[in-house]
């Protein structure tokens, strides 16, 4: 394996929990109902295509962009469209499908001969396949119009409990292969495939790509950073990133002609008595994945997606299109007296240099969401600065975001970041504000003012 680069930084933070999956490959219970949720896709305005009590089959399409209409995401699974959920306004929230006993598949024919960048597209695009590739600036689902400057595939995740794409995906080198293949179609510049310096795994093989390599602590595996690293955005450019599992779904439905939703998760956290993987299906029901792996304590959160970056949903919720790990921790419904005091509790994660909780906390820590603290004024300590690895001065970029001004905005780099970018953010600051969620409404801002 040559590398054209090797990222490496020591800003940021491993935050070591307790709860993670047993490496052992289980095959998920099965389940009925399987959803979609349009507010998956950042940016995009659904429009249906079906109507409760529509049959459908694996691969029909269930909603499109209304602004762009090539954007189609279809049904993990052949059943019935059992119910349309909406919220406030009449918002599609979610798209219920009732699986069948027989499930039947759309199939398009592959034409191999034909390897031309449309060709691969409108394959890609008809097949309900095209979702997985996400485009940066924003982080949203990519043009089919548009030519990137690069595509970025990282297989090296530091997020807390993080799956192990090496470990996941150890069956589906050859799947993974072809979906280079067909992406390394669609731009000029072999794949930027990311490895773990460490232990790259099989990922090492993989033919023509660019590797380049990524060592140290969170947000080092979060994609932003490594285009930041390697190719950087000018105005008016895009780059387009997939991830690991996702390249393996392109290369199936181009040996096949079915879609492929495959999602290999672990359910995790110390709320959790079994922490296990499962091979299952974009959109699944989480309640028999639950039932599996038994609740550790009564007063539970469930989050679709890890502690940082994941969203609250109840125990008949359902996995997210992207999401490829599901946490459980206790509720923190409870107060400590003296919390700051050095020594006391320590069995509890803080990045701070007052508390001494990283000295205990060999074997991880039991983490709950107790926020220890309220929302407080916003003051200049350099913490953010220390957690955060891009080229960026995060604060000053927050502030531009709240109050909407664009051009400094634009200036402090908005268009290279995305929300999940400052999940440690949200973490580590004192002030308690939604880090998130400020970058999420400058992103918005972004692309209804300046496209």
């Amino acid at each position: 394996m040559e590398l054209i680069k090797a990222i490496q930084t020591r800003r940021g933070a491993q935050l070591k929990l307790k709860g993670a999956a047993e490496k052992a490959l289980s095959t998920a219970p099965p389940s009925s109902t399987f959803a979609l949720h349009p507010d998956d896709f950042f940016g995009l305005t659904p429009k249906l295509s079906v109507k409760e009590g529509d049959k459908v089959k694996k691969g029909s399409p269930i909603f499109f962009d209304k602004k762009n209409p090539d954007i189609i995401v279809v049904s993990p699974v052949a059943g019935v469209v059992d119910q349309i959920q909406r919220g406030a306004k009449r918002k599609i929230e979610a798209i219920i499908i009732k699986a069948s006993s027989k499930q039947e598949a759309i199939k398009l024919k592959i034409d191999g001969k034909k390897g031309d960048a449309d060709h691969i597209k409108y394959l890609l695009k008809q097949g309900g396949m095209w979702p997985f590739i996400q485009q940066r600036p924003y982080g949203i689902v990519a043009n089919p119009s548009d030519t990137p400057k690069a595509i970025f595939v990282s297989t090296y995740a530091t997020a807390p409990l993080a799956i192990d794409y090496d470990f996941t995906l150890q069956h589906d080198q050859e799947d993974f292969q072809k979906g280079i293949e067909v992406l390394n179609h669609l731009v000029e510049t072999p794949v930027y495939l990311g490895v773990s310096k460490s232990s790259p795994g099989f990922f090492e093989q993989i033919q023509h790509v660019n590797h380049y390599s990524i060592s140290g602590p969170h947000p080092a595996g979060n994609v932003s950073f490594h285009i930041q690293e390697i190719c950087p955005i000018n105005a008016g450019e895009r780059v387009w990133t997939v991830n690991p599992e996702d390249v393996v779904n392109i290369g199936r439905f181009f040996n096949s002609g079915e879609f492929s939703g495959q999602r290999t998760i672990a359910v995790c956290g110390n709320g959790i008595r079994q922490p296990k993987y499962f091979v299952t299906s974009l959109g699944v029901e989480l309640a028999p994945l639950l039932e599996n792996v038994g609740k550790a304590h009564d007063n539970v959160r469930i989050v679709n997606g890890d502690v940082l970056t994941g969203n609250r949903v109840s125990a008949n919720g359902y996995l997210g299109y992207f999401n490829t790990v599901v946490t459980a921790i206790p509720e923190g419904n409870h107060f400590r007296m003296f919390g700051w005091l050095p020594f006391k509790d320590n069995g509890v994660l803080s990045l701070s240099n007052t508390s001494f909780s990283r000295l205990f906390g060999s074997k991880g820590f039991d983490v709950d969401t107790n926020l220890n603290g309220e929302e407080r004024a916003l003051v200049v300590t350099g913490e953010m600065e220390k957690v955060f690895p891009f080229d960026i001065f995060p604060m000053q970029l927050l502030k531009a975001c709240l109050v909407e001004d664009i051009e400094k905005m634009e200036a402090l780099g908005i268009y290279e970041v995305v929300p999940e970018d400052f999940g440690l953010i949200d973490y580590a600051n004192t002030s308690k504000l939604e880090a998130q969620d400020i970058i999420r409404k400058g992103i918005e801002l972004m692309i209804k003012e300046v496209g």
